[in-house]
This record gives C-alpha cells, structure tokens and sequence, in this order.
C-alpha cells in the first residue's frame, strides 16, 4: 500500500485523511501546573520562531517535544495529538 503524503497548509493529506497537530493539550497541562508559555520557553531554551509553530498548531522537532515531556514530567501523547480535518 503506498501513502501518499501532501502538505496542505492546514494539515497533513494522507490517503484521503487530511490531519493536523493540535496542541491544546499542552496548553492545559501548562494551566494545570501554573506555568505560563513564557516560563516554558525561557526554562527550555525553545527559540522563539518554535514556539510560534506551537503556538500554531505547526509542526515542531520531536527533540524539542522531548524536552517538553521531560520538563513537564509527561509523555508526547500528553501534549499533542494528530487530529482528523476531513475526509474524501
């Protein structure tokens, strides 16, 4: 089977799937736990045209979601998921 994989701008285009990164998990984590988006990027050293990707909904390194994890004491599945646009 063969996947055929198209940059939308809005989303990943995937055999008839259009999916996007959402991170409003992570968003509510950093409620939860009292810390702000400035606080997050200044203590992780994350540049700030990745948070603007985050801030976004883009896709980031996985290295810098890593760090997020571990910083947050989380896994990857506790601050983003793929979420379904639409189908075909």
């Amino acid at each position: 089977m063969v996947a055929y994989i198209l940059n939308t701008g809005i989303g990943k285009y995937i055999r008839g799937v259009c999916m996007k990164i959402s991170y409003k998990k992570l968003w509510m984590l950093l409620i939860q736990k009292d810390i702000t988006k400035v606080t997050l990027r200044r203590d992780l050293g994350i540049a700030p045209g990745t948070m603007s990707k985050l801030n976004k909904g883009e896709e980031v390194a996985m290295s810098v979601l890593l760090r997020i994890c571990e910083y947050l004491d989380c896994d990857v599945g506790d601050v983003c998921e793929f979420v379904k646009i639409y189908n075909e």
